[in-house]
């Protein structure tokens, strides 16, 4: 028989979500992080709005050591992994460190610090030969995104395998899936999972704009974000961690350890068809759909809740929106949809594993959070996105999705252990 596969351990840094407890009050409240820039002068650029997080990593227990060491989206990722061990009750000391590995998900890894680096040996962008004499002695472990992995093993001790999983705006689905897989497989039997991005630097928003991905509401920073709204024109950048302990069901429940829910079916598709575009009709996400959901052993009408990707571009949300339709048939339009990027912006490969936190705090509080600054439903994105407002509702059986650049396309079933199989 399988090995069934929980989370009993969740950590989150996120933007006007500090932890755990502030993650959850801002989405059950409504309330959005997005704001002008302030990581660096925004002025030059189409889109000047972001939802970044007030991050003092001195001040979460970081040594200076670390903080020189160690690129944003490393330190927000091990501060993350910290609260997730803490939330779990799990002795690391205790564990065999042979059978606990990692698997971190990021889509651009160390970006701030190689653009902070490459301003110094370029002195300003001015040296078309950079002066390697300026270079830190860990600038090596800003090419390599797998120092992340490497970074977040060392906080728990961990010797078995581990590995980042880069699959752009899916990795944080795809890392915590891949971890759930070396678990039910026997080559681990605790998994320390999640991704992290911390991309606002002047590249990355340059390259979104050069695609007009991104919104150029830049008077309105609150209410940028606004995801199956008519008037949405592109998404508003992000930053953030989240990760898990995932153990296996029988012992978790042998050490008493508090279980959130049960990662109980996972799927990836890739579209192969265009680099950044979607077919309208969502065919490739459906798949992924269809094929957690059976995976997960659940029918579609026993979802109760759909975390979206949600990105608030025009081609996006109508695809998911379809996508939905197809996998669920009519019990689509009965069932609350909803996207957090509304609030916490678009933190490209982090943002599926906070989804993943989003949906689990849902589970637990019994509460579907809302997608905020939606007040013009978009006449073809025709289901129950939860606008403004968060919803009371029993959840037992969860779904959160995600799509990326390249045609990714990732889904997964969040349930409660003691639900009846299908």
């Amino acid at each position: 028989m399988a090995r069934r596969v929980v989370i009993t351990g969740v950590g989150v840094m996120a933007p006007g979500g500090i932890g755990v407890k502030d993650f959850w009050s801002l989405l059950s409240e409504g309330r959005t992080a997005t704001r002008t820039i302030s990581l660096f002068d925004a002025s030059p650029f189409r889109s000047r709005v972001a939802a970044e997080i007030d991050f003092d990593p001195e001040a979460h227990g970081l040594s200076p050591q670390e903080i020189r060491r160690m690129d944003r989206a490393a330190q927000l990722a091990v501060v993350a992994t910290r609260e997730a061990v803490a939330d779990s009750g799990l002795e690391t000391d205790a564990v065999d460190p042979y059978r606990t590995g990692v698997t971190i998900g990021s889509a651009v890894g160390a970006t701030m610090g190689l653009d902070q680096e490459y301003r110094v040996v370029s002195d300003g962008g001015r040296m078309e030969l950079v002066d390697h004499s300026y270079a830190p002695p860990h600038l090596y472990g800003y090419f390599v995104p797998s120092s992340f992995a490497t970074e977040v093993a060392w906080q728990v001790g961990a010797q078995g395998p581990a590995t980042v999983v880069s699959t752009g705006c899916t990795s944080g689905l795809d890392a915590v899936g891949h971890a759930v897989e070396l678990i039910r497989e026997g080559s681990a039997d605790i998994m320390v999972a999640g991704a992290t991005d911390a991309p606002i630097s002047p590249i990355t928003v340059a390259c979104f704009d050069a695609i007009r991905a991104t919104t150029p509401h830049n008077d309105d920073p609150e209410h940028a974000s606004r995801p199956f709204d008519a008037t949405r024109n592109g998404f508003v950048l992000g930053e953030g961690s989240a990760v898990f302990v995932l153990e296996e069901l029988a012992a978790a429940r042998r050490r008493g350890a508090r279980i959130y829910a049960e990662i109980a079916g996972f799927a990836s598709r890739c579209n192969a068809f265009h680099m950044t575009g979607l077919r309208p009709d969502g065919v490739e996400m459906a798949e992924a759909i269809d094929t957690a959901l059976a995976a997960a052993r659940v029918f579609p009408k026993d979802i109760d809740y759909i975390n979206a990707h949600g990105s608030g571009t025009q081609q996006n949300d109508r695809h998911e929106t379809a996508a939905f339709k197809r996998s669920l048939g009519a019990h689509a339009y009965r069932t609350p949809v909803s996207s957090i990027k509304s609030m916490v912006g678009h933190s490209l490969g982090a943002i599926g594993s906070i989804e993943i936190a989003a949906s689990v705090l849902a589970m637990e509080h019994g509460v579907v959070p809302p997608t905020a600054n939606l007040h013009t439903p978009d006449p073809a994105c025709d289901l129950d996105y939860v606008p403004l407002t968060a919803r009371e509702r029993r959840t037992d059986t969860v779904l959160t999705v995600g799509s990326g650049f390249g045609g990714f396309q990732s889904a997964m079933v969040l349930a409660r252990p003691e639900r009846e199989a299908a």
